[in-house]
C-alpha cells in the first residue's frame, strides 16, 4: 500500500464509508482546493448512469469548486474514467485506485 498522507488516508476511509452505507461496489472521494471533501457511489439508474467519480466531481463543481487536490476511487470492475477528474482538475490531480477493502494498488 503506498504512504498516503492523513488528508489522502481521509479520502479513503471517506470512499470506503460510503461504499459501506450505499451497498455498492465502487466509491469515491475527492478534495478541492479549498479542502472540502466529496464522496459518492455510482448511480446506475435507468435515465442516468454515473461513475462514483464523476458524482464527486458533479458535487465539487455544484459546491463551486474551481479545482481538484485529490481523488481515490475504490472498487469497480474497470479502470477509472478520469475525464472528468482532469478536467476540473487538470493533469496534476493524485488519483489513488484501490479495491473494495481500501488496499491501493
Amino acid at each position: 500500500m503506498p504512504e498516503l498522507s492523513a488528508e489522502d488516508q481521509k479520502l479513503v476511509t471517506l470512499a470506503r464509508a460510503t461504499m459501506a452505507r450505499t451497498r455498492s461496489g465502487e466509491g469515491a472521494a475527492v478534495r478541492d482546493l479549498d479542502g472540502r471533501t466529496y464522496a459518492a457511489s455510482a448511480v446506475a439508474l435507468d435515465s442516468l448512469a454515473l461513475t462514483a467519480l464523476e458524482v464527486c466531481v458533479a458535487m465539487a463543481i455544484s459546491s463551486g469548486a474551481t479545482g481538484l487536490e485529490a481523488a481515490v476511487r475504490l472498487g469497480g470492475h474497470d479502470e477509472p474514467d478520469l475525464r472528468a477528474v482532469r478536467e476540473l482538475g487538470g493533469d496534476g490531480v493524485v488519483v489513488h485506485v484501490g479495491d473494495a477493502r481500501g488496499r491501493l494498488a
